[in-house]
């Protein structure tokens, strides 16, 4: 079992920059993919970006260029480096390993 837990998230200004961090309980080396995804209100939970055991990378359109994810393998721990903040990002971001592993979420309010 692993547990994954979400910090940095919180209110920014359009234009800002947040940084999400994911803690893991174990070596995130074990699994395939680590990503983020998110859920606004009243909407379905999106995939914003993932990153490969081998560093490859994948964003939603959404937020290609603006966002980038990252590892570091010695801290088991996985980054949301979020620049350009729009209201639209609002939302829970949630931490995953290989689709099948949750973390609880840390919101992220935008405002003008």
């Amino acid at each position: 079992q692993v547990q994954l837990v979400e910090s940095g998230g919180g209110l920014a200004q359009t234009g800002g920059s947040l940084r999400l961090s994911c803690a893991v309980s174990r070596s995130i080396l074990d699994f395939t993919l680590m990503g983020w995804y998110r859920q606004a209100p009243g909407k379905q939970r999106e995939l914003v970006a993932r990153i490969s055991r081998a560093g490859i990378t994948n964003y939603a359109g959404s937020v290609e260029g603006r966002f980038t994810i990252s590892r570091d393998n010695a801290q088991n721990t996985v980054y949301l480096q979020m620049n350009s903040l729009k209201a639209e990002d609002t939302a829970v971001y949630y931490c995953n390993a290989d689709i099948r592993n949750w973390g609880r979420g840390t919101q992220v309010t935008v405002s003008s």
